[in-house]
């Protein structure tokens, strides 16, 4: 489901194509050549904006608040399955293949490709052209391969972007926007639930 207050824009007679599996939050903004298929959950803030080539989100993967992908001519956004990409994160042009976490505020440029199994730590800057191998731990700025990923560490990016198809589901089920009155109603109730519950105390 796609929250009715996402913003869904076609352009340049694309449109786009959202499962009806998927999540799409109030306040995201897709635009263009996007599609997103089953189980994969695009949270609040984010913008996907693909009016020369497509973005693709594979099933069960997440973009996380506040993240933006974008194209140019010939070089598409591809996000495999069970990809988790952090908050604030930026993905120009690249393809990131099944099973791999990129970390807050990461930057992933055009050309670029995160081979499986991976893991890009946080604040890492993925340089145009840079071609990651399977199961690499990347970091810094420039990001290089720091060491291969455990199989533990496999795991763990593997259960946290299935935390996130729970998540999905959750917000995707139940999230609503409410009236800012609605908010402060209830705020207020709580305060005076709570003022009453002080006045008892010995």
């Amino acid at each position: 489901m796609t929250d009715s207050q996402a913003r869904i824009i076609s352009v340049g007679g694309h449109t786009p194509q959202i499962d009806p599996g998927a999540f799409v939050a109030a306040g995201a903004t897709l635009v263009g050549d996007v599609r997103v298929k089953r189980g994969a959950g695009i949270f609040y803030g984010c913008v996907l904006r693909a009016e020369k080539a497509p973005i693709t989100i594979g099933e069960d993967s997440n973009v996380q608040d506040n993240t933006v992908m974008h194209t140019d001519e010939g070089k598409p956004v591809v996000i495999g399955r069970r990809v988790s990409i952090g908050h604030q994160a930026l993905v120009h042009g690249a393809r990131v293949d099944d099973d791999v976490l990129i970390g807050m505020h990461a930057t992933v440029l055009n050309d670029a490709h995160i081979g499986t199994e991976s893991l890009i730590a946080a604040g890492t800057v993925v340089l145009e052209g840079t071609d990651i191998p399977p199961r690499s731990l990347v970091a810094g700025v420039p990001g290089k391969v720091r060491r291969e990923m455990s199989d533990d560490a496999v795991e763990k990016v593997r259960a946290n972007a299935q935390s996130y198809v729970t998540l999905s589901a959750l917000h995707r089920d139940t999230a609503e926007v409410v009236d800012i009155a609605e908010a402060t109603a209830a705020g207020a109730g709580s305060a005076a639930g709570s003022d009453a519950a002080e006045g008892t105390e010995a």
